[in-house]
């Protein structure tokens, strides 16, 4: 008599066999979302001789909310990490991070999806996000990201199986980029990918953020005829949603020859407007130049008032 079947493993993966044409397996509720927390059904398989196997960890409702791949967590447009397009097209991150209202937030959206269609709306998005983006898309397949796993035995000097190992015989490279979190790379936070991509657009833009930490500005020229400091700030405001209103100092608004400066309180958040702005910042209708405020002169040391012709960048406060 055949062995009888154990009622715990019901529903199980099972072997697809031999057969090499067949790669991917079907897992229903085989693990628990990486973001909601619920289960969901998993897919498995081998994208090719000599690779790693690829496998989903998101379920569905949180990739279309996202518009991301339920394997890799990238944009399903631009092939991007979502940090680098929330931050061009100026999108605010919505879903929630705490474990008590994520579940909750992801069955609302369910229903809400009709279909196919992602949850994101980008329609509104200025036009030098979606530049950026172009600029920034892959168009090439990239495999490298199908390559076997490092050989944690090898790393320790430890692997006796040579040429056989199905991972890879390197040392593994222990820097920022060796670090990411899914949660992170999902919501688009603290993602290292995606500030290496977003810090190297913004250099070759001509944004590379100045030797002196102390500078915290940047420079609008060729503002609209029409702008004022309300609307300045408004946009600033909009394009950066994870900014908050406190984080920005001041904007000193020169309507006599069209320019204007953002004056932020920390050189971090200076940094991330900049990446955000390398193709320019959309004010009143038309794309005006960003570019990094200049270090104060430095006051001779016998002379308490300041220079007259001294050109600082202005950081008083405006109501």
């Amino acid at each position: 008599m055949p062995p009888k079947a154990d009622i715990n493993k019901a529903g199980w993966e099972q072997s697809l066999g031999d057969n090499p044409f067949i790669r991917m397996s079907k897992q229903e509720y085989g693990r628990s979302c990486g973001t909601c927390a619920r289960p969901f059904t998993v897919f498995r398989w081998n994208p090719g001789s000599g690779a790693r196997f690829k496998t989903t960890v998101i379920c569905q409702t949180c990739a279309k909310i996202k518009n991301v791949c339920q394997t890799c967590l990238l944009d399903l447009e631009y092939g991007l990490p979502t940090q680098v397009r929330d931050t061009a097209l100026g999108m605010q991150n919505e879903a929630p991070t705490s474990d008590i209202n994520r579940e909750y937030y992801a069955q609302n959206m369910e229903g809400k999806l009709d279909g196919n269609k992602s949850g994101l709306d980008s329609g509104r998005a200025a036009s030098a996000g979606k530049e950026m983006l172009k600029q920034l898309a892959r168009t090439d397949p990239y495999y490298k990201r199908n390559r076997p796993h490092v050989c944690s035995f090898f790393a320790k000097g430890e692997c006796k199986r040579g040429s056989e190992c199905p991972y890879r015989h390197e040392i593994p490279v222990d820097n920022e980029l060796a670090h990411q979190n899914m949660q992170d790379r999902y919501h688009g936070r603290n993602d290292p990918v995606a500030r290496k991509i977003m810090s190297g657009h913004a250099e070759t833009q001509g944004l590379k953020p100045p030797d002196d930490v102390a500078v915290t500005s940047l420079f609008l020229s060729s503002l609209p005829a029409t702008s004022t400091e309300l609307s300045i700030r408004t946009q600033v405001l909009r394009s950066l949603p994870s900014i908050q209103a406190i984080q920005l100092k001041s904007i000193v608004h020169v309507e006599k020859t069209r320019c204007a400066f953002v004056n932020f309180k920390e050189r971090a958040v200076a940094e991330t407007a900049a990446q955000a702005w390398a193709n320019g910042l959309e004010i009143d209708g038309e794309r005006v130049a960003v570019k990094w405020g200049r270090s104060k002169p430095k006051q001779p040391a016998n002379t308490s008032a300041p220079s007259a012709s001294a050109s600082a960048i202005p950081t008083a406060t405006t109501s």
